[in-house]
């Protein structure tokens, strides 16, 4: 559970977007390795249009897979300033989503250039598509739900798949742990977190409680999203889902192998066994 709540410490969490947003400027990029990076992601965009995959979905899980062996690296996207951080060589359960997002909606939208994934990255990591600091980043999940939904990128399932419950949580983990993230130093940023927490006081959101995750009908390439008892935080891990043999299996980078991995253990069975967890979440792209 720890390494779980260290992926929250430094979180990131997702959003999908490529219209309508103000084009980040290259100079506010932040590269692993601009060079690694941007040839990486193009080879994987040429790779993914010329496969021909017909579903949003299986596009998702196609590129995920290109990161399988990578190592787990936690915390890439902090830094002394926010900017919009690509690393393509170490990812954490985030980052690797969000960047198999991003490729799956560059490839959608006709589109096989780095610069262009920049543009979705940006769209499907920050608040209304637009990175503006560090509290624009949408770090809760059930922020980056309700913000994607609003601008019609992305739609969660959960209760349209399974036999689905609900909980009512009130999400404030970053602000109640202020010492935990650098960044909530500055007091400005700290009130602009905060704020952006009000709106997730008592915040009602499905899930599908571990003992129904067998009966889901989970798709290639749904993106699923771990709900914790963790007081304050709504999900704690997430990954994409892959079927073998119709039985689903997640595709997530992993602190405790220290890669990227496509799970051994079946979904339902994962899911158990994190003593933290009370089930799962699922989000289409659209």
């Amino acid at each position: 559970m720890k390494h779980l709540l260290h992926l929250l410490f430094l979180s990131v969490f997702i959003v999908c977007n490529t219209t309508g947003v103000k084009a980040v400027n290259l100079g506010e990029v932040r590269f692993d390795n601009e060079e690694t990076d941007t040839t990486t992601i193009t080879n994987i965009l040429i790779d993914m249009e010329a496969a021909g995959i017909e579903t949003s979905g299986q596009l998702i899980s196609y590129a995920a897979k290109k990161f399988i062996g990578k190592p787990y690296v936690a915390g890439t996207l902090e830094g002394p300033q926010e900017l919009l951080s690509i690393n393509t060589s170490g990812l954490d359960c985030t980052t690797l989503v969000e960047t198999a997002v991003a490729l799956a909606m560059t490839v959608e939208s006709r589109r096989t250039s780095w610069r262009d994934y920049v543009y979705t990255l940006e769209s499907i990591r920050y608040r209304g598509g637009e990175m503006n600091g560090y509290a624009s980043r949408l770090h809760y999940i059930s922020d980056w739900i309700v913000d994607n939904n609003h601008r019609g990128n992305m739609t969660e399932v959960t209760d349209r798949i399974g036999r689905a419950d609900h909980q009512i949580k009130t999400l404030d983990y970053m602000s109640q742990n202020r010492n935990l993230y650098p960044a909530l130093k500055d007091s400005a940023t700290f009130a602009k977190l905060k704020n952006a927490e009000i709106g997730f006081r008592s915040h009602r959101f499905p899930y599908i409680k571990t003992m129904n995750i067998k009966g889901a009908e989970l798709r290639e390439g749904d993106i699923v999203a771990i709900t914790t008892s963790t007081k304050g935080l709504d999900v704690t891990h997430m990954g994409v889902v892959t079927l073998k043999n119709g039985t689903p299996h997640l595709i997530h980078a992993s602190s405790k192998a220290g890669k990227v991995v496509e799970d051994e253990l079946p979904l339902h069975e994962y899911v158990r066994r994190n003593r933290n967890a009370t089930g799962i979440r699922v989000i289409r792209i659209n």
